[in-house]
């Protein structure tokens, strides 16, 4: 996509519609001016008119007739007249009359028309008057009708529109310019935060995660729902890259050590001549420690495909019966929970479906029963149930075992992590299976929580999104085992 400033487009957008109310005003200030202006005008001609008609008087002759009285008229050069008595006959006339609109003495209504005269745009008004002659005889004077027409050139009228109209052009053109470097300044002021948060996040690098943005964007009432997100999603990304990194270093610790003892199993082997019953010794330790690393990466294997998946996408068409799972991993450990004189007991209901694929639900809870029956003692019991909570599937495992102290509670789902810093093989095993626990059921969009107290025992309750009812079954779901805390 080809990149674009979101403050040039404002800058533009604006400026358009300035410019299309400009032009709207500047059309209504022309349409304004022009009525303004042509009504001015036609006073201005009726005016004109009528101080011709105050022009006619008595002609003293015989006939009776009347005149018009041209040393009494102040008329422009430009301006065109003719007036014509009652009977049609010719009073006068300017001296530039043509005759080109003598065809409008006909007309029986008074008004104003546009006419051309000599090739120009003259405005006109033909006017029918009644002019009393001697108003001061005994018998009120003679009434004369006579007919004028006045024509003005609109030369001038025009010339006004045109300026007034130029005016306001002119002026919403220098509006536009000031507003468009008013603007880019403002914007350009306005996103300094915009450009300090973008420069201080800019220094932020996988070796280098201080983030602090300036109390201006936070202040800023659009921006700092962006400075929220940008320090949580750096909060996130700088626990993840630490654990990243912490899981890295622990596999190649762990696969180091394994390396390592299997080396100096057969470097031994190799010191000098062996029976060979050690040799077979050797090489039975070599294959204990060969089959310690294989679990390591198959865990981290299961590990990176149960993060890689989403299971809120294939939920609806993948779910489980959690009873049905509970109850076939209390069956298939009874024999070793048996051994360890460890008691099973179990409260499950009927079908209670999970948004959750078999071989994950079955994975999910037999480490978490491996784990409990690991860390039972002798004579203890380890409890099962499930229910339905609204849209929830609720199960619990509990047992009376050693229990966790507290201050290991807040690392029991970090990869490798095990209580023992030694450690020691025989107190746990890689530290994975409760980080695939976890895993598990985070991407099922779930919860887990476990409750210990040392020397009382431990209570993990899971919570799951309630599936819809499925054929599932769970007798080919075994999983690989993952035992660890």
């Amino acid at each position: 996509m080809k990149p674009y400033s979101i403050a040039r487009r404002l800058i533009v957008t604006v400026l358009l519609v300035e410019l299309v109310t400009a032009v709207c005003v500047t059309g209504m200030a022309w349409l304004y001016e022009r009525h303004s202006h042509l009504r001015s005008f036609d006073i201005l001609l009726r005016g004109r008119a009528d101080s011709l008609l105050g022009s006619v008087q008595d002609a003293e002759d015989a006939d009776d007739n009347i005149m018009l009285n041209k040393s009494d008229m102040d008329v422009p050069a430009e301006d065109v007249y003719e007036v014509r008595d009652e009977k049609g006959r010719l009073l006068g006339r300017s001296p530039n009359w043509d005759g080109a609109a003598t065809e409008l003495l006909g007309r029986h209504s008074d008004g104003y028309f546009n006419s051309i005269v000599n090739g120009r745009h003259y405005r006109s008004l033909l006017l029918h008057g009644l002019r009393v002659v001697d108003p001061g005889d005994k018998d009120g004077g003679v009434p004369r009708h006579v007919t004028i027409v006045y024509g003005a050139p609109t030369r001038r009228v025009w010339r006004a529109v045109t300026g007034a109209v130029k005016f306001y052009a002119l002026a919403s053109l220098v509006l536009l310019l000031v507003t468009g470097i008013v603007m880019a300044w403002l914007l350009h002021r306005g996103m300094a935060p915009l450009r300090a948060l973008t420069a201080e996040a800019a220094g932020v690098s996988v070796n280098a995660w201080r983030f602090h943005p300036p109390e201006e964007a936070r202040a800023t009432k659009e921006l700092a729902p962006l400075v929220d997100a940008l320090e949580s999603t750096l909060q996130r990304l700088e626990h993840s890259f630490f654990q990243q990194r912490r899981f890295v270093s622990d596999a190649a610790h762990e696969l180091k050590t394994g390396v390592a003892v299997v080396k100096s199993s057969l470097q031994l082997l190799s010191i000098r001549q062996r029976s060979a019953a050690e040799y077979e010794a050797g090489l039975e330790r070599c294959e204990t420690d060969c089959g310690r690393m294989e679990e390591i990466v198959a865990k981290m294997l299961t590990l990176a495909r149960v993060e890689s998946t989403d299971s809120k996408q294939v939920a609806p068409l993948l779910s489980a019966d959690v009873s049905a799972v509970l109850r076939k991993t209390a069956e298939m450990f009874s024999s070793m929970a048996e051994l360890r004189g460890v008691d099973i007991a179990w409260s499950l209901p009927g079908p209670l479906y999970a948004a959750l694929p078999a071989d994950e639900c079955a994975l999910l809870f037999s480490n978490l029963f491996l784990n409990a029956l690991q860390h039972s003692t002798r004579g203890t019991q380890i409890s099962i149930s499930a229910q339905a909570r609204e849209d929830m599937v609720e199960a619990v495992i509990k047992d009376r075992g050693d229990g966790i102290p507290a201050e290991a509670l807040p690392h029991i789902f970090e990869r490798f992590y095990r209580g023992d810093p030694s450690r020691n093989r025989n107190t746990g095993g890689t530290g994975l299976g409760l980080s695939i626990c976890k895993a598990i059921v985070d991407a099922a969009g779930g919860e887990i929580k476990i409750d210990s107290t040392v020397g009382v025992g431990t209570t993990v309750s899971v919570r799951l999104p309630a599936g819809v009812l499925r054929s599932v079954s769970v007798a080919s779901a075994a999983p690989p085992l993952c035992v660890d805390q």
